[in-house]
């Protein structure tokens, strides 16, 4: 039953990426593998991205910026079709700035004294 569930969930998560596949091709072809693809590999992508959001801090705003990006563009499709490589750079560069921000942050954070507190002593705000 169980393994049924997990199956069922792989299943609506990658209907769930129709339209994100639509933002970047019509192809028929590569909209069907596409999704065969996420069914196989979507349930360790998942554990994967879960164990990295912990890591990386602005991934989520960054993957809220691709998401408006990819639904502005589905708007407009009638208006003016994104060519997919400028699509495609978008999204590689939000990730790509979201990831490398992530990393230098976690780097400063870690840069920190030992025990959460700052590397510099604060002021003291005692009465005088």
């Amino acid at each position: 039953m169980v393994l049924v569930a997990v199956e069922v969930t792989d299943l609506i998560f990658a209907v769930d990426s129709i339209p994100a596949i639509f933002a970047i091709t019509r192809d028929p072809f590569i909209v069907y593998t596409s999704n065969v693809f996420a069914i196989l590999g979507l349930r360790v992508l998942y554990f994967l991205l879960a164990h990295a959001v912990t890591k990386l801090r602005y991934l989520k705003p960054a993957l809220a910026v691709v998401l408006v990006f990819v639904g502005g563009k589905m708007l407009a499709s009638e208006l003016y079709k994104v060519p997919v490589l400028l699509s495609l750079a978008f999204i590689a560069t939000a990730l790509t700035v979201a990831t490398v921000a992530s990393v230098l942050r976690n780097r400063r954070d870690a840069g920190a004294a030992p025990g959460g507190e700052p590397a510099v002593a604060p002021t003291e705000t005692g009465a005088h």
